[in-house]
Formats: C-alpha cells, structure tokens, sequence
C-alpha cells in the first residue's frame, strides 16, 4: 500500500475535500496520516475549521495537517546562491552583499512553493508517519510540482559545470602564486549545490515510484473537466508518474420527485460517466456523489471518505 496519495486536477473539482476524506478515513483505521497542502491558496483548514501552518498540527486522533511553506522552499536553495557567489568572489568577480541578496530575491533556483512542497516527500518519507495524503494544486502547478525534480537536477548540473571551471581558474591561479601552501586549510565541504541536486534526484524516483507513490486525479463529470484530465494524465506518463485511479465527482447519482432540470442533469452525468470509462479504460473509476451546496464540515467528509476506495 502506497504511503503517499497525491490527488491533483483543474481547480474547483473538489480535490481538497477528496483529499480530507481520504486521511480522515485512513486516521479513523489507526494510520498516523499527514494531510499535506501543496496549494498556494490553502483552503485545507478551512475543511476542518481549523488553522494550519509551515509544521503539522493536529486536526483528530492519528491525523495531522500541515500547509507547505514557500519561505521553506526559498530557504532550501539560499545556501547555492551563497555558494556560487562565494566562489565567484574567490575567481575575482566583484558580488556585494546586496546583489546576492538580489539573486536570491529574484529567485535564481524558481518555485519556491514548488520546493517547499517536495521537501514535504523527502522530511516524510522515512519517518513516524504511516500515510503522507497530498492536496495538490490546480493542473498547472501541479505539473511543474512534478516535473521540477528533473528540471532543477539539470539546471543544478549546469550551475555545478561553471563553478567547476571557476574554481579551476582560481586554484590555478593560486598555485602558480603560492605552490602547494595554496590548498592548505582547504578541507572538504558539504557541497551545497549537490546535496540539493541529490534530494530532488531522490523525490523524483520516489514520485515514480508506484510502491510508494500513488497519484490520483479528480474530475467532474463534464466535457470541459475530461478533456483537461485527458491531457493531465498524459502529461504524467510522460514522465513515468503512475495513475492508477480517478474519482469523478459531484455526481448526481438519483433524482427524486418530478424535477425535469435534475433529470437532465442526470442523464448528462450518466453520459460522461460513460465517456470517462470509454477513455480510459486502464484505470480505476470511483463515483462519488453529489453532496449539495452544504457539502463541508466534518459530516461531508465522513460521508465522502465511506465512498473513497484507498
């Protein structure tokens, strides 16, 4: 059983809510749940009344929530653009305090909201918790979450090349000027741009990873909502995340009374429902209805997580 579930899709669709009920279902079987949000726009407090922040925070028994923090990611690569700069210095190339800190400000390493939240794999992944349930942000954000791992991996490698050649430059320099006593006192040092490369290299192989990782991805049952998961999931195997699982939701399952408007929404649903299994026939399709305009609070989600498969 995989220890984190990730559910991701178009904004509105419901994936915080799928996402509440599913760690509140895995806390009520005894598993220590973390219930991560990865979205700029936090809304999982809102799921339980409660307010969460950068470190967990206990919502019941054996389930905590937490919201990722993009100051955490920021503070995750501050150390290569001091790194880099460092080196620069030393090859002669004039950096003030200040154009550092402009470097960082501008973001030199990009989507600190990103980084913050693949922090998230790598803090988790060997620690107290039995489950790790992501609530991840619209599609778009959701796919540089995901492909930022090998993004950053290559820029890093690219950053490593020219540092490589700078401080070839200074040691040359160096030797030629004062000999061997040019590497006295030079002992090694944690290598802050590979230990960064090395972390995303290790949360990339974990997000492949179908032992580990499960990837779900919520939609609603309109044409709109199934073209954009069909262009979702396909962006995932390109780059070997498993999809197992989609959850159609807010469907109108029965119509009760003589409300033509609600047979018609029916009927459509039931339509889509079809479509949706005709496209994709490889992967698992759970129906959750339509809980109303009132679908919040601890009752929904109770409600909802009897309906989730995990």
């Amino acid at each position: 059983m995989p220890k984190f579930v990730l559910y991701g899709g178009k904004g509105g669709v419901g994936k915080t809510t799928c996402a509440a009920a599913t760690a509140l279902e895995l806390a009520g079987r005894g598993d220590r749940t973390l219930l991560v949000s990865t979205d700029p726009a936090h809304s999982l407090g809102d799921a339980f009344d409660v307010s969460l922040a950068g470190e967990p925070t206990a919502i019941d028994d054996d389930l905590w929530g937490v919201e990722a923090d993009p100051e955490q990611g920021q503070a995750a690569y501050q150390g290569i653009v001091s790194s880099l700069a460092a080196d620069f210095r030393d090859a002669g190339i004039s950096l003030t305090d200040e154009d550092v800190e402009q470097l960082f400000r501008a973001g030199f390493v990009p989507g600190s909201d990103e980084i913050a939240s693949l922090q998230f794999f790598l803090d988790y992944a060997d620690d107290e918790w039995d489950r790790v349930v992501f609530d991840t942000a619209p599609t778009g954000h959701t796919l540089r979450l995901l492909t930022l791992p090998d993004v950053l991996s290559e820029s890093l490698t690219t950053a490593t090349k020219v540092r490589g050649e700078v401080r070839r430059l200074v040691s040359t320099a160096r030797s030629m000027v004062m000999g061997p006593a040019a590497f006295w006192g030079k002992g090694s040092e944690e290598d802050e741009i590979e230990a960064f490369r090395d972390r995303m290299d290790r949360v990339a192989a974990l997000l492949r990873d179908p032992e580990r990782t499960d990837f779900r991805v919520v939609l609603l049952p309109e044409t709109l909502a199934i073209e954009e998961t069909r262009r979702l999931v396909s962006r995932l195997e390109s780059y070997d995340v498993p999809v197992e699982t989609l959850l159609v939701n807010r469907v109108l399952e029965t119509v009760e009374g003589d409300c033509p408007r609600c047979r018609t929404r029916h009927e459509n649903h039931q339509r889509h429902l079809d479509r949706i299994r005709r496209e994709f026939p490889d992967r698992e399709i759970q129906v959750l209805p339509d809980l109303g305009p009132e679908a919040y609070g601890r009752d929904a989600l109770e409600r909802l997580a009897d309906r989730i498969e995990i």
